[in-house]
């Protein structure tokens, strides 16, 4: 250890940097997340008596370390800690800390991933959609196979340090237009033969245009595929109904068994839109995991939006949240048995941690990944295609980087914002930008509507793993790290949610 603690230190003291240190307790044992590197460590007796020493008067002098602990631990082992801690920016001089940080400048857009909406035209009418552009299938715009391949030669241009990139197909519903999908896919496929590079395609289906056919097609390109269901009937027929009001589980149901009996390359998620109301995530896992045989489902609550009769109430979020922690304590108990129960916002949680997530910016949405609208304009993600927020370009001149990039830099910026100091800063980074437009009519917008929520959420999950990890930890090596490998782009691999 390098003497870090200088003699004027120790007489002035040295500050806690209570935003840079968060105790989470499991059982016994005490664990400190350092957040400015999301990482984990368990404290010793020496360690975690300075942390409480620190914490309970903020500035420590040398007399008050030596009135707390002479007799107790050696002035060798005290050091160390005071060391540790100011390496890590637990404890500084009367200084102000480094930010996390440091104010950056985009210039490099890697893409890994282009999402092609392939047709603004959905067979369904689904009640709380929050795609703009979308229409009925007969009024559907189409996207165009020569607006497909610049979009994919856009890919290969901005992604050429990638050995693997991915496109993604979304509408509407894409099923709806199968000829694109074909003609973009073999346009790929050739591109990346000559160009030594992997391929990868993903889309996300309301399941009801599934056909045999269309299922081996996408078993032979290796499609990852997640389909969009709330439920049992009752739950899901609530609000994804076909255009003329009629609920549609009965047939997204049996699409989905075909798919799941017949479908070999990769496993198949279902992804749960949960609305007003609609609380009972162990319930809805259980049906789609269990009863249908999905290998994962994921929940995302609709907290924002401009049909506010849609939106979960404060309490019921609370409940969902609550919910999501018991199931949390299933996905536990199954790992300590080294199996994964499938709840994906857990396993995404779990994926984080092993990883050491730390995020300057909430998603690659901009950097690593553009969504491409039918018009062939550039858009932040998938869920901003139609809206009034501005483009970044088109596939004919490429990516507006200077506009592009003073957007994230913007939005990486934290001085003034709540998430300056947050101890889930660099896992959340303020959270989506569709969920700050539909809240705050800004995407640049922290959203500081369930910050409380997300930061329990963050310390049930570092009880889990810090669990698994004492238990069972090989669990993280045979079911986390075979997802990474998969997921080129952990921030935004995840399948989008239709």
């Amino acid at each position: 250890m390098s003497g870090l603690v200088t003699e004027n230190q120790k007489t002035q003291g040295l500050k806690f940097l209570s935003h840079n240190a968060h105790e989470v307790r499991v059982g016994n044992r005490r664990i400190l997340f350092h957040i400015p590197t999301s990482s984990l460590f368990d404290l010793d007796e020496v360690t975690g008596d300075v942390l409480d020493l620190f914490r309970e008067k903020g500035d420590v002098t040398l007399e008050d370390l030596k009135g707390r602990f002479a007799g107790r631990y050696s002035p060798e082992q005290i050091l160390d800690v005071l060391n540790d801690f100011q390496d890590m920016q637990i404890i500084s001089g009367k200084g102000a800390s480094r930010p996390d940080y440091p104010a950056i400048k985009i210039e490099n857009y890697p893409l890994s991933t282009i999402i092609l909406n392939v047709n603004t035209g959905c067979n369904l009418g689904c009640s709380y959609c929050y795609k703009e552009d979308l229409t009925t299938p007969a009024r559907g715009e189409r996207m165009d196979l020569d607006t497909a391949k610049k979009s994919i030669d856009l890919l290969f241009k901005e992604g050429q340090n990638r050995d693997r990139v991915n496109v993604v197909f979304f509408g509407g519903e894409p099923l709806s237009n199968m000829p694109l999908i074909r003609g973009a896919v073999e346009y790929a496929e050739d591109r990346a033969r000559k160009e030594g590079k992997k391929v990868d395609f993903s889309l996300t289906t309301n399941a009801t245009l599934l056909t045999e056919d269309i299922v081996d097609y996408l078993n032979a390109h290796n499609f990852g595929i997640a389909i969009s269901m709330d439920g049992p009937k009752a739950i899901h027929d609530k609000n994804r109904k076909t255009v003329g009001g009629k609920g549609t589980y009965d047939v997204v149901a049996q699409k989905a068994r075909m798919l799941l009996n017949r479908y070999t390359a990769r496993p198949v998620g279902a992804r749960v839109t949960l609305t007003a109301g609609v609380t009972d995530v162990i319930g809805i896992h259980h049906h789609l995991k269990n009863d249908l045989g999905f290998a994962e489902v994921g929940f995302a609550p609709v907290t924002s939006g401009e049909i506010a009769i849609f939106n979960l109430n404060g309490p019921e979020l609370a409940e969902v949240f609550a919910n999501m922690k018991q199931l949390g304590r299933q996905y536990l108990d199954h790992a300590l048995e080294d199996r994964n129960n499938g709840f994906s916002n857990m396993h995404q949680l779990m994926t984080d941690l092993y990883e050491g997530t730390k995020k300057a910016l909430p998603c690659g949405a901009g950097i690593g990944l553009l969504a491409v609208d039918h018009e062939g304009e550039l858009n932040l993600c998938h869920r901003f295609t139609g809206s009034d927020v501005p483009t970044y370009g088109n596939v004919e001149t490429g990516i507006n980087k200077p506009e592009l990039g003073a957007f994230l830099e913007a939005r990486a910026e934290r001085d003034g914002t709540w998430c300056d100091t947050c101890r889930i800063r660099n896992l959340c980074s303020g959270g989506c930008y569709h969920e700050s437009y539909a809240m705050y009519e800004d995407p640049q917008h922290p959203t500081y509507h369930y910050c409380d929520l997300m930061r329990d959420w963050v310390d049930f999950g570092i009880e889990v793993y810090a669990t698994i990890l004492d238990k069972n930890p090989g669990f993280f090596e045979r079911h986390v790290s075979p997802r990474v490998v998969l997921n080129t782009e952990r921030s935004y691999s995840v399948l989008p949610a239709n």
